[in-house]
């Protein structure tokens, strides 16, 4: 219940701006930018519900995913598990993305259970094998951005296979990779079953204007080229505004020329032509977007009073769920998140750091064990996270919450460790003195890798 406290205080499910296109999915027939069609339908079953049964699911998911991270790791202890819960709870953006429609929260929650498929998939049963993949799966078809992280791991997990062939087994890797193919499967067969379309969801190219138009980049263009090219932006490029935000949700002329299917073969012509034309500038652009993401981490982006759009959705096309969604203290606009984030920001920069140095620690020992894997997960995740986000579509606190608070739950986990560790490392080293000599001991590496470092091998 804890995990839902955002919820249960507002009165209703938590709304996002975004939160109403991917509802009217299921209502619309058609494509949209960046609306994911099965994150759509799982919002129309649970409406009958209030929405409140896509609460439940993601709580349970949550719960299910944190006991199964600290098992694995061979931490998992009734207490240990509720203080750390609460630590999250109270110091990140957990409760606030569980208890909110919007695929968020799936971010965090599949890379995790990317990790523990992949890194540790003989300590859990065929069953939770199956659970994980098929969560994976509908975790990065629920949004692009997810696909990519997740993508990314799984490619950098292939390239580190031949070092860590000990420590990543080859079918953790095949079940990790066929997941995404699975959610990618998914994804199109939801689009073509809502649109009649066998197509992947639009809006790449739009949002990738959007950044590049914030940067500068198209006006130069339009400066450069409309003198012999006829397009529609060419009237407007002294009046464009100043960030992405302005541009594609606000009263811009982005409204007049049609939006997205009036403007959606000029913004791909303008998006290709400028990746070549300043490509040098694109790379800046993109590594200073990249640093500006890493910082943006504050929780509560896009979840104020102001979600007109998916207001009008519900009353459109779930009027019976209006009423109680009205009166919540969300539209109240009771909601602030100025004193949240002053805990939730330093927290969120300092996991995210302690996090780093925990995988270049383990990489300084040549001690890559559980807690390091996990941290270099977590680290690699942040890094695509913020490249993906940034690049594409610029800097969002949105982005960096959703994926801020899975390093703070690594390096909760490494400190009850340590807490821990000294007596459960005593005792490991005098098993390990009466069970074998220097004779026996790569037999028994063999069984507990994680109790000896690298170097101590080779040294011996």
């Amino acid at each position: 219940m804890s995990l839902l406290a955002p919820a249960i205080w507002n009165g209703f499910p938590l709304l996002q701006w975004d939160t109403g296109g991917y509802l009217a999915r299921w209502y619309e027939g058609y494509l949209v930018p960046s609306r994911s069609t099965v994150f759509g339908i799982y919002l129309h079953y649970g409406e009958g519900s209030a929405f409140w049964l896509n609460l439940g699911i993601q709580a349970l998911a949550t719960l299910w995913i944190l006991q199964l991270t600290l098992r694995v790791h061979g931490m998992l202890r009734p207490l240990r598990l509720v203080a750390i819960g609460v630590a999250l709870i109270l110091a990140t953006a957990l409760p606030w993305l569980a208890s909110m429609l919007l695929t968020d929260i799936f971010t965090g929650l599949s890379v995790l259970a990317l990790f523990i498929l992949v890194v540790h998939g003989a300590k859990v049963s065929r069953i939770e094998k199956c659970v994980l993949f098929g969560f994976i799966a509908f975790s990065a078809a629920t949004h692009s951005a997810t696909l990519a992280v997740l993508l990314g791991l799984c490619c950098l997990g292939w390239m580190v296979w031949p070092v860590l062939r000990k420590r990543i087994a080859v079918s953790g890797l095949v079940q990790g990779s066929l997941s995404l193919v699975a959610g990618a499967a998914m994804l199109v067969s939801a689009n073509f079953a809502l649109s009649g379309e066998v197509a992947w969801t639009p809006g790449g190219y739009g949002v990738a204007f959007g950044r590049m138009l914030q940067d500068g980049i198209v006006k130069q263009y339009l400066n450069e080229h409309c003198p012999q090219q006829k397009l529609k932006l060419c009237p407007y490029r002294n009046e464009l505004p100043a960030t992405a935000d302005d541009f594609l949700w606000g009263n811009s002329m982005f409204n007049t020329l049609g939006r997205f299917k009036g403007l959606g073969e000029e913004m791909e012509l303008i998006v290709r032509n400028s990746l070549a034309k300043y490509a040098a500038w694109q790379a800046d652009a993109a590594l200073r977007a990249t640093a500006q993401q890493l910082l943006h981490v504050a929780t509560g982006e896009g979840i104020g009073g102001w979600t007109p759009h998916t207001q009008g959705i519900i009353e459109r096309y779930v009027p019976k769920q209006f009423k109680p969604m009205r009166a919540a203290h969300q539209q109240r606009w009771e909601l602030d998140f100025t004193a949240i984030n002053r805990l939730h920001v330093p927290v969120a920069l300092a996991s995210t750091l302690l996090a780093a140095l925990l995988f270049g620690y383990g990489l300084w020992r040549r001690k890559l064990d559980d807690v390091a894997l996990l941290a270099a997960t977590v680290t690699f995740a942040v890094l695509g996270n913020a490249f993906v986000c940034a690049v594409i579509s610029g800097p969002h606190d949105r982005y960096g919450a959703r994926l801020a608070w899975v390093t703070t739950f690594a390096v909760l986990i490494a400190a009850a460790r340590y807490l821990a560790g000294e007596e459960e490392t005593d005792a490991d080293s005098a098993e390990l003195g009466e069970e074998a000599g220097d004779a026996g001991l790569v037999d028994l590496v063999a069984d507990r890798p994680h109790m000896i470092p690298v170097r101590d091998i080779e040294h011996r």
